[in-house]
């Protein structure tokens, strides 16, 4: 079977100090794998080794069947980009600089942007409803601010794989749909794989893959269903289910028949009226 992306046996960690250890990542173009878990678990550590910011101990990454390791930066950010948590401070740049900087694999080496260039920052910006903060310098906007502008200049790179460390942690509920609706055009319509973590289990429904992640080992892999259906161990892990599939769980343990795994109220409809 062919992998748009893969890691094997790969193993992360800080000054050559093994973290973790033993990671198997295999996805086929446009899937989705989400990783969840406590913090501290080691969720960023992947995710910074899988994108080059943090350097593995051991292992091998492959991206569209080529070693990672032997691409040049530029190959990489032709094909991935990377919205991870940690804030951003550069000096006298606007909204509108920062996100046409994901034009820059495509550019020159003056980093002139041309007019369909521009026409694409534009875009990336409406996609995620920031085009209002164009002018804005990107230091003196709100924290959910800059997470809208740091996935446009993301959306703004044409990816086809994108890298996500808790795109949503600082939005309200409206603009974590609209951030999430976001992830989910590119990779429904530009059949964009996604890897994401998240602390909302609402957001996880939609994913191909779920690991979870504790002390930094691999403790749960599977479906969301596979996953879902275990909530007395994700509770020994810390973590939360999505209200309904809670629900669905408090009523199965007060004798109503339904089955394990209830992701959306629709489900839990159905089977309540079964």
């Amino acid at each position: 079977m062919a992998y748009y992306f893969q890691a094997k046996q790969l193993c992360v960690g800080y000054q050559n100090q093994p973290l973790i250890q033993n990671i198997e990542i295999e996805l086929k173009k446009g899937e989705i794998l989400t990783l969840i878990g406590p913090n501290g678990a080691g969720k960023s550590t992947i995710l910074k080794s899988i994108t080059r910011q943090l350097a593995t101990i051991s292992g091998t990454v492959y991206l569209d069947k080529e070693k990672m390791a032997k691409m040049t930066n530029k190959e990489v950010s032709q094909k991935l980009a990377v919205v991870l948590t940690e804030r951003m401070r550069p000096e006298l740049m606007t909204c509108e600089d920062i996100v046409a900087t994901g034009r820059y694999p495509y550019t020159g080496t003056l980093g002139i942007l041309s007019a369909e260039d521009k026409t694409k920052v534009k875009k990336s910006m409406e996609t995620v409803h920031a085009w209002d903060l164009k002018d804005r310098d990107f230091t003196a906007i709100s924290d959910g601010q800059r997470q809208r502008i740091l996935l446009a200049r993301a959306i703004c790179q044409e990816p086809e794989i994108i890298v996500l460390d808790e795109p949503t942690a600082m939005l309200d509920p409206n603009g974590r749909k609209e951030v999430l609706a976001a992830v989910h055009q590119l990779n429904k319509q530009e059949n964009v794989t996604v890897v994401l973590i998240t602390h909302y289990m609402e957001e996880v429904i939609d994913a191909d893959h779920v690991i979870v992640m504790d002390d930094g080992h691999v403790v749960m892999e599977g479906t969301p269903r596979e996953i879902f259906s275990q909530v007395e161990t994700l509770k020994k892990y810390r973590l939360d289910v999505p209200q309904v599939t809670l629900l669905a769980h408090e009523l199965k343990q007060s004798g109503v028949e339904i089955p394990d795994g209830i992701l959306t109220t629709e489900e839990l409809v159905n089977a309540l009226c079964q």
